[in-house]
């Protein structure tokens, strides 16, 4: 009988989370409560983690951004807050930067994840830097679009998919190429990751950002290719999708076509940005679903920490910033952890999709009313 309970425990387990996301030493802990609730608030962890240099910039971006957009109120389940109480929290951390001493009067509000157990999956990513073309040739073929936009697509008519778009020339003649590579599998990965530097041939390198996607669902080639016994679940990583799509040239168009979102892009500023328009802190900023988590906002994140094979060897917290979204992230269960430029930060992205806990930072309710009734 308890061994009937021990595995029945562990086949619900299993099926809260997505199955592919099931291997061993994947940090998930489950000795938490399920809650209803989206969010839960807790005891701040004791010790807010003492940020980087670079997070002190995008700190003073972050609150550049909460000052420009509309005054708005959030709703998230249960949880009430305004863009006035994002704002509180950028000053409280930062008073607390310049004065450690300081304690913030800040609250944490636990997100549930897909399990509803805290648990949330924690992806990277990073901004690439491919060789690229501004014209065709017999080995630089490949074409990084801008977004289809009237007069060249009709308002009304919705836009291919992967593809229609890649290996049918759905966008061919329309003037859409901004650059050229010699990789379909780079173009694919340049979409996971929605920008990356690019460099011509005369040494001029531009950044292509997020430029909107052509409305099709997202589907993962992780989990595509897991589900067909191609790769072993446990194995899954960015780089061992990449090394299949390479060995497996015959069957690049039956696979990529499984994900028919296609992401577009648009030349931007001298550094990365996301999709709040913001430049991108290395280790700092993260991807969110924004009807879960609003950009603009700061999260304390205690997120994996990996040996240099990729294995998980404990947990670490960080400060984050929302500063972006993806396609790919929806719902409570999954951030994407930004890593930085280049090929140490793909490294560290690829390796990247064990479980950790996140808290939305909000403002001690209860300090504030008592601070309101003296004034």
């Amino acid at each position: 009988m308890v061994l009937f309970t021990a595995s029945l425990l562990s086949a619900c387990s299993r099926n809260e989370i997505e199955d592919s996301n099931h291997f061993e030493n994947n940090g998930r802990d489950l000795t938490s409560l399920k809650r209803e609730t989206l969010y839960l608030k807790e005891a701040l962890p004791p010790g807010l983690p003492y940020p980087s240099d670079n997070f002190h910039i995008g700190l003073q971006h972050q609150q550049n951004y909460l000052n420009k957009i509309k005054t708005q109120d959030y709703q998230f389940d249960t949880l009430n807050f305004s863009k006035s109480d994002l704002i509180k929290v950028t000053n409280e951390i930062q008073h607390w930067i310049e004065d450690p001493t300081y304690l913030p009067q800040i609250s944490a509000h636990q997100i549930s994840g897909q399990d509803k157990r805290g648990n949330v999956q924690i992806t990277g990513y990073y901004v690439p830097i491919l060789s690229v073309r501004h014209t065709p040739n017999e080995e630089y073929r490949f074409p990084l679009y801008k977004k289809p936009k009237p007069p060249v697509w009709p308002a009304d008519t919705a836009l291919p998919s992967r593809e229609a778009i890649d290996f049918e020339g759905a966008l061919d003649g329309l003037g859409l190429e901004l650059a050229y590579t010699n990789s379909l599998i780079d173009n694919f990965f340049l979409h996971v990751q929605g920008s990356g530097v690019v460099e011509y041939e005369d040494g001029e390198r531009k950044l292509l950002s997020w430029g909107g996607v052509n409305g099709h669902a997202y589907r993962s080639l992780g989990k595509e290719l897991i589900q067909r016994k191609e790769i072993e679940k446990s194995k899954i990583s960015a780089q061992a999708i990449r090394k299949w799509l390479a060995e497996h040239p015959h069957r690049q168009k039956e696979i990529l076509s499984t994900n028919p979102s296609y992401l577009f892009f648009a030349e931007g500023p001298t550094s990365p940005v996301g999709a709040a328009n913001l430049p991108l802190t290395p280790k700092h900023s993260i991807a969110v679903d924004p009807d879960v988590i609003p950009l603009g906002s700061i999260l304390l994140g205690k997120l994996p920490k990996l040996d240099k094979h990729g294995e998980l060897i404990g947990h670490e917290f960080h400060l984050l910033l929302a500063q972006d979204k993806g396609g790919a992230i929806k719902g409570s269960g999954h951030i994407d952890w930004y890593q930085g430029i280049g090929a140490e930060a793909k490294i560290l992205a690829g390796q990247l999709k064990q479980f950790g806990h996140i808290w939305l930072l909000l403002p001690n309710k209860e300090e504030n009313s008592k601070a309101e009734k003296k004034q």
